[in-house]
Formats: C-alpha cells, sequence, structure tokens
C-alpha cells in the first residue's frame, strides 16, 4: 500500500468517528487546537501527521491511538 492510499485511509477512519460523534471539523479543531483547515487536511490525506498529532486526535475523537490504527 502507499503513502498516500495509508494516508487518506487513516483520515476516513477520523471522519468516520466524527460522524459517529455527531461532531464537526470545527469541533474536532477547537477539541485539539488545531483550525479547520488542518483537520481538514488530515482527514483528506493532505498531511503525514506525527505521532503526538494522532495521540491529540485520539484524545478529541475519545479514542486510543490502536483504535484508530487498527484494521
Amino acid at each position: 500500500m502507499e503513502k498516500e492510499e495509508i494516508l487518506k485511509e487513516l483520515g476516513s477512519k477520523i471522519r468516520q468517528r466524527c460522524i459517529y460523534l455527531g461532531i464537526s471539523q470545527k469541533e474536532l479543531g477547537l477539541r485539539v487546537n488545531k483550525d479547520q483547515q488542518a483537520i481538514n487536511r488530515l482527514e483528506t490525506g493532505g498531511i503525514n501527521p506525527s505521532y503526538i498529532q494522532l495521540l491529540e486526535v485520539c484524545i478529541g475523537l475519545d479514542m486510543t491511538i490502536d483504535e484508530l490504527l487498527k484494521n
């Protein structure tokens, strides 16, 4: 699997969790101290987030990093 595909899959998982929680990109951004555009780039696979960024997002989504990364 190529890097771009992996990032898009990760972003899709984040988006699905937001939908499940009923929160917008803006709301997630507020929870993790990021702007809506940063969350959009993450959800669309436009950035390769650091481990710390992923941990912050997982906290904002009330999930563990293991839950986010498992297939």
